[in-house]
């Protein structure tokens, strides 16, 4: 009787560390994505489909391309070292 209650006890505190395996699916993602429109908007001051709404729009489309080329460059980069280094940290 004592074995099985130890062994109940042992099985309900190692179920929650267990219930982790059992997650279907995509993990969640946190929204990363930026609002351009309201961005672009300006508190109401620029109207959607003004030229200058448009330019704001490419301006930010340009600076996100820009920023993702930095980010692909530098992984490249840290694999291109971590190639050429291996002895090092």
């Amino acid at each position: 009787m004592r074995r099985k209650t130890t062994l109940l006890i042992a099985l309900l505190l190692a179920a929650p560390l267990l219930g982790g395996c059992l997650e279907r699916g995509q993990p969640t993602m946190v929204d990363s994505t930026r609002d351009d429109d309201a961005f672009c908007q300006a508190n109401g001051t620029v109207k959607v489909g003004s030229p200058e709404y448009i330019a704001c729009r490419k301006d930010r489309d340009v600076q996100q391309a820009n920023a993702n080329a930095r980010t692909d460059r530098r992984q490249r980069n840290l694999g291109e070292y971590m190639l050429n280094n291996p002895t090092r940290p």
